[in-house]
């Protein structure tokens, strides 16, 4: 396909965004359509966590190239990288979890990760947070955290410089024979090619046009704290928690439901229960270091404790191996969608991998695992969650 072709790109998230902004840098004339405003699907609602510390070649090949570009824009705009170390830790009584922590270092290092195995006693001389309950920590180096908001700000301004159309607030159908985009399901205008870049919504666009992808749905919840914090990002593999650095104090999630919701029709308030225990695992493992002090019988003193700042939900993407459904679904037809919650910390990369594919001028190709048309698009599966021990 030749650089001056005409694309459209469907979705205005982070890898959309992207995606459109490479693409026009390449001199293809893109038309950008988003429903909503940019950046206010999932992407509004990620973590900003980032990190190279993968198990496997492909994840680790994709992580590294979207750190660097992180790194390359960090100072743009209102746009920072923030760099801060990741630790991934098992708690007393959960050797599973250890074992599992164990056995993912070594293999990270296979693949030259700067990560290391550590004891309660080194993670506590390093971080202000507790550790008393730690039975066996990695800690990876090359990590850190942005802001999605300020991710899509920067890529808005990125995308308009270079000449990109942006189509706000139109419902969208696709047509695939020849690639084109309807209107309202009216009026459809014509293109060389098409990128799906549309969430969890990607699989009704591309169902309804004829091309099911094995993509669902799942719920996620964060919140922020007001608390003084200063440490790593922290994953507790024994409580399904994570927590990262936030100007107002930190950052914390999960609250996954495996089940599949409604993406057109589901709450995105955070549930009581999640809010509740997401502030316990703060005001838990903050007690640590600078952030707390040992009473008379050894145990850590919380103190007042995180005060919730907001809380809310958002929809992640699942698929039946945890890759992600990257490439082309039909001639002229591209999806990029299913990251376990990996879409913005990947986001730098796939966008310009997605945007070589489609003008085939590909430098960095598309790994074959990310294959879209590796499924049918019928399989019945089990979601698992993104930030897991197994296979990271």
């Amino acid at each position: 396909m030749n650089e001056s072709a005409r694309v459209a790109v469907v979705g205005a998230g982070a890898v959309g965004l992207t995606t459109a902004f490479d693409l026009a840098e390449r001199g293809a004339r893109v038309t950008l359509f988003e429903r909503d405003a940019p950046g206010g699907g999932s992407t509004g609602r990620a973590a900003g966590i980032c990190y190279d510390a993968y198990a496997e070649d492909i994840d680790v090949a994709v992580a590294e190239s979207a750190m660097a570009r992180f790194r390359s824009l960090s100072g743009e705009g209102e746009f920072a990288f923030h760099e801060t170390p990741y630790v991934f830790l098992a708690r007393e009584g959960d050797d599973a979890a250890a074992a599992a922590l164990e056995e993912s270092v070594e293999r990270m290092r296979v693949h030259d990760r700067a990560v290391s195995l550590v004891d309660a006693g080194e993670l506590a001389d390093r971080f202000p947070i507790r550790t008393d309950d730690v039975l066996l920590a990695g800690v990876a180096e090359n990590a850190g955290w942005a802001d999605p908001a300020a991710y899509v700000d920067l890529f808005v301004e990125k995308c308009e410089a270079a000449g990109v159309e942006f189509r706000v607030g139109d419902a969208v159908t696709l047509r695939t024979d020849p690639p084109g985009v309807a209107i309202d399901d009216v009026v459809t205008a014509r293109f060389d090619a098409v990128v799906v870049a549309a969430g969890v919504h990607s699989r009704r666009l591309l169902a309804d046009a004829g091309h099911p992808i094995a993509l669902k749905p799942y719920r996620a919840q964060a919140l922020v704290a007001d608390c003084d914090y200063r440490g790593p990002t922290v994953y507790d593999a024994t409580d399904e928690s994570y927590l990262r650095p936030h100007p107002a104090g930190v950052l914390a999630g999960d609250g996954v439901e495996p089940v599949e919701p409604d993406p057109d029709d589901w709450d995105p308030t955070a549930d009581d229960w999640f809010v509740a225990d997401a502030l316990d695992a703060v005001r838990h493992r903050t007690a640590g270091g600078d952030a707390g002090a040992l009473d008379s019988a050894g145990s850590t003193d919380p103190g007042p404790g995180p005060e919730l700042d907001r809380a809310w939900a958002g929809l992640c993407g699942a698929t039946p191996d945890r890759n992600p459904l990257v490439g082309p679904v039909a001639e002229g037809v591209y999806v990029a969608a299913g990251w376990h919650g990996h879409g913005f910390m990947w986001a730098p990369a796939i966008g310009e991998r997605l945007a070589e594919a489609v003008l085939g001028d590909g430098q960095e190709a598309i790994p074959a695992a990310f294959d879209p048309r590796r499924f049918d698009g019928d399989e019945e599966f089990a979601v698992v969650e993104g930030m897991t021990l197994d296979g990271d």
